[in-house]
């Protein structure tokens, strides 16, 4: 399997090269060159299968030719061993045809751990028999930063920096990152927002000499690997629910889009899929692109759901692509605008083109607070702020009665404790395995918004871990 550019100007890579890689080194974001296809006979062989065993077949065809393919079957097992639930993503009706996903499982508590207690296994094969190491570097709105944290401490192949905005994230969410005695695990607190975050991470990924200095690597979900890992639970979900004989529909709370965007994938692999509603708080940029065509960059906007606070959504560039028919050109134009002015909106046939999967709904605050009750009262549930929005987002946008509508809950409570009270009165417990979380010690870096502070501080710190000579 090789993988292209979304701008269209770099070489074709095999998947060891873009695992590493991450971006692209024109600037785009690396996809398959074609999608593999499962028909409706092997899709209908997975149901009942182990969730380890379902994910390996179906992410299978994106590592052939891999220095892991041989064993891969066997490092996703040892992936999902973590995980506290025997389904690992375990499927709980709420009302007649609207199921909620649970994605909480794991260690850190959020679904980035579906995709990233996978990846640092990955990297750290690949590494070893390249006798390689990398700096990982990332941005994070809140739940990717502890996930990638907890995959790669303590590996001999990888330092890691995750880049936070500072006094933004909940202190739940901070202490998963900054509590982690690991040598090669570094956290930078940013003085501004995850927009801020994720521009220094690509502009470090576009300073070459810097990356080559480094031997950058990303984490975030512009890694093509982070994707593929998602792709797999909207097999394991669909098939539970009927598929393929029966379609499913899909809402999903996201501000980076690469949460809907693997379940996109999962539909273009074969999957029936009729529908993606995407769930959006008051940072609704993506919202408003699919009432009018256009995306406009506002101001990010603190909120209940912090992993959410975004005005830059990196993933969309990957859908972008098949809007402008693979046209490289076109994206690298149009998102070189983009940055330029904050503004792009696309032709009616492309606008049409994706309103006819895609719909997008909002909750602000009071919204989301009021969510959070109505769940509790009417099914017992606990939610985080941002299952509130998908399940509220799942409620606005039922197509067919008979249509099963998966919504996403892709934080545990505990993780947002004080909104889920504030909503409830009830104050939702860490598990037991994180009941000491605020008692230890925290380490972190604060600087301001500049990237040659931050490459300064993570050309120092990568230069004290390396072994004399």
């Amino acid at each position: 399997m090789n993988y292209e550019s979304t701008r269209g100007e770099s070489p074709r890579l095999g998947f060891d090269d873009v695992l590493l890689t991450g971006l692209a080194p024109d600037g785009g974001l690396y996809i398959p060159e074609h999608w593999p296809q499962f028909s409706a006979k092997e899709i209908a062989r997975l149901p009942g299968l182990p969730y380890a065993e379902l994910a390996a077949r179906v992410m299978g065809p994106f590592v052939a030719g891999s220095a892991v393919e041989a064993e891969f079957d066997a490092v996703v097992a040892e992936a999902y061993s973590e995980f506290e639930h025997a389904a690992v993503v375990p499927l709980k009706q709420l009302e007649p045809s609207l199921w909620l996903m649970e994605q909480f499982h794991g260690p850190t508590l959020a679904f980035k751990d579906l995709a990233l207690q996978l990846l640092g296994r990955l990297f750290d094969r690949v590494l070893k028999a390249r006798g390689e190491r990398v700096t990982v570097v990332g941005a994070t709105s809140g739940d990717t930063g502890s996930a990638a944290i907890e995959a790669c401490r303590d590996r001999e192949q990888i330092d890691i920096f995750i880049l936070h905005p500072k006094g933004r994230v909940s202190e739940v969410q901070r202490r998963q990152m900054t509590t982690v005695d690991a040598r090669n695990v570094h956290n930078i607190a940013i003085e501004g927002s995850f927009d801020d975050c994720q521009d220094l991470v690509k502009a470090m990924f576009n300073d070459a000499a810097f990356r080559r200095e480094m031997r950058l690597s990303a984490v975030n979900s512009i890694n093509w690997a982070r994707i593929m890992a998602l792709i797999a639970y909207y097999f394991a979900a669909a098939v539970a629910l009927g598929a393929p004989q029966r379609a499913v529909e899909v809402a999903v709370p996201t501000g980076n889009f690469g949460n809907v965007y693997a379940a996109y994938a999962a539909r273009r692999m074969g999957l029936p899929i009729d529908g993606f509603v995407v769930g959006s708080n008051r940072n609704d940029i993506l919202t408003r692109f699919f009432e009018s065509g256009t995306m406009q960059i506002a101001e990010v906007e603190p909120s209940y759901s912090p992993s959410m606070d975004i005005q830059v959504s990196s993933n969309f560039e990957r859908l972008l692509f098949d809007l402008f028919e693979g046209d490289g050109e076109q994206v690298k134009h149009t998102l070189t605008q983009f940055r330029k002015t904050g503004r792009f909106e696309v032709a009616a046939n492309s606008l049409r083109q994706a309103l006819a999967l895609f719909a997008g709904h909002r909750l602000d605050d009071p919204e989301t607070l009021a969510e959070i009750r109505r769940i509790h009262a009417e099914t017992g549930e606990l939610v985080d702020p941002h299952t509130a929005v998908g399940i509220a987002a799942a409620r606005s946008r039922r197509g067919a009665a008979e249509t099963p509508m998966i919504a996403l809950a892709t934080a545990h409570p505990a993780k947002f404790p004080d909104a889920v009270e504030e909503a409830t009165g009830i104050r939702p417990a860490l598990p037991e395995r994180l009941a000491d979380l605020f008692e230890k010690p925290e380490r972190m870096e604060s600087l301001s918004n500049d990237l040659d502070a931050v490459q300064a501080h993570i050309r120092a710190a990568v230069s004290e871990a390396l072994p004399a000579g």
